[in-house]
Order: C-alpha cells, then structure tokens, then sequence
C-alpha cells in the first residue's frame, strides 16, 4: 500500500487554498491533508463542504489552526503535526492577503499597511518555514511550495499592456489600482524561495514558489474587481499545484513556476 503523502497547507478554507485542499483530496494517490487556517471553525467548515463534494475519496482532511502572524501559533502547529504525524512531507505556503486599499479608506496608515504585507506575506511564510523544516527532513521525499504572485516579477513590470503595470495620471493622490506592498512582499517572498532552494539543496527538498495566476480570489476582499481585470477561476490553480507535488514540474525546482512555464525574475 502507497503511503498518504502529508500535506500541511495554510490559509486553506478560502481561495487558491482550498482549491488545493479540493484538488488533493479528488486525487487517485493517498494524500493526508492538514487544513491550516487562522480560525480554526472555518477550517472545518470548509472540511465539510470538501467531503460533501467528494463523498467517495478515501483521503483524509484534518483541520489545524495556524496564524503565521504569531510566533507561538505556528510553534503550537507544528508541536501537534510532529505529535500526529512526526513528520511532514508537502509544506505550501499560501497564507497571504493584500492590504493596500484600506489606507485610500482610512482603516490603516500607510505604514500600518507596508509592515502587515510584509508580516503575512513574507516574515510569517519564513518563519512558518522555519519552523516546519525538521519534520520536512523526516520525509523521504520533501516538499515547499511558496504561493506568489505574476505581479512579483521585476521584468514583468515593464509589460505596460498589463493594467496593473500602467502610469496613473498627473498629480497627488494617485488612483488606481496599486498593490505596491503586496507587489513588494511577494518579489521579496520569491528571494526568500531562492534562499531556501540553495540552502536546503544538498538536503533533497524541492522548492519552488508558484504564481497561479490572476484568479478571482477574496485577495483585497474584492474578487468582483479582479474579475473586471480578467480574473480566472480560482479552481485552475488546485490541479496545478498538485502536479507539482506529484512530481510534474521537478525539473523546474528553485524557479518561480506558472501554469504556462516558468515566470521571469
């Protein structure tokens, strides 16, 4: 009997994530899959909806709450995954969110903004990384995944027929679709992949960060307004990132990855 690949995903009751929850859980191969979200009875909530939508997979789905904002959160997460399981085999980093538009709204200062982007996006994905390493090398075949952007990328900022790419018109304050500090947190999240690809290479884990697509997520809280920008369905993004864990794109390990080949630096 082939052995359950254990997956720990985070921010997996929404968006991107649960699609991934979604897609392993479908799958033929054996897959334990820990559903880590920050609100523990969303997590499960969404463990409901999976198992109503695919009543015949003999998968399993385990709920577990994680902040990556807190220290002690992710620390207590992985004290019950070594404590379960002692190991784990697929790490994907997917908690994330984008913040900018609440300083036009007056709910955070720009300040307030650029640390809370870069906290979620960047420091807790490290730090939740970090942390989760020693139960990685327990595995025999380990895995990280950090979910990113197609608006990381530094060349792409040159494509001026992307809209987000776009200068706005003269004068102060400027309108518009922005996202500068999510932008910056995910091109900083893709060096942080580089780092962990060279440093954990001789160690046989396989890193790559992904960038899925513009897809209609709650990303900003406002999924309406990225659909006007030609955003997908979020679905496509969980068969993609399952033939990465299954071993699709592993000759394309330390590189950003999209569904259509590999994303500039």
């Amino acid at each position: 009997m082939t052995e359950s690949n254990i997956v720990l995903i985070t921010g997996a009751n929404t968006g991107i994530g649960y699609h991934i929850v979604r897609a392993l859980y479908s799958a033929e191969k054996p897959y334990t899959i820990i559903v880590a979200s920050r609100d523990l009875s969303k997590g499960e909530a969404a463990i409901t909806a999976v198992k109503a939508e695919f009543p015949s997979s003999s998968n399993e789905l385990i709920p577990l709450q994680v902040d990556v904002e807190y220290d002690d959160s992710i620390k207590e997460a992985h004290d019950a995954i070594e404590s379960k399981f002692g190991k784990l085999d697929t790490l994907v980093n997917n908690a994330g969110a984008q913040f900018d538009s609440l300083v036009s709204k007056g709910e955070m200062t720009e300040r307030e903004v650029w640390n809370k982007s870069w906290n979620v996006n960047t420091a807790g994905t490290q730090i939740m990384t970090s942390t989760f390493i020693p139960l990685l090398l327990r595995s025999t075949d380990p895995r990280i995944l950090f979910i990113t952007s197609g608006l990381s990328t530094l060349s792409g900022t040159e494509d001026m027929a992307i809209r987000a790419n776009q200068s706005p018109d003269k004068g102060w304050p400027k309108r518009g679709f922005t996202a500068t500090a999510y932008r910056s947190a995910k091109t900083g999240l893709n060096m942080m992949m580089r780092n962990w690809h060279r440093l954990l290479k001789n160690d046989g884990v396989k890193v790559w960060a992904i960038a899925p697509g513009l897809l209609a997520t709650g990303l900003g809280g406002n999924p309406e307004f990225l659909k006007k920008l030609g955003a997908g369905d979020p679905a496509v993004a969980g068969p993609f990132i399952r033939d990465v864990i299954e071993g699709v794109r592993d000759a394309d390990v330390g590189k950003v990855i999209s569904r259509d080949g590999i994303q500039p630096w």
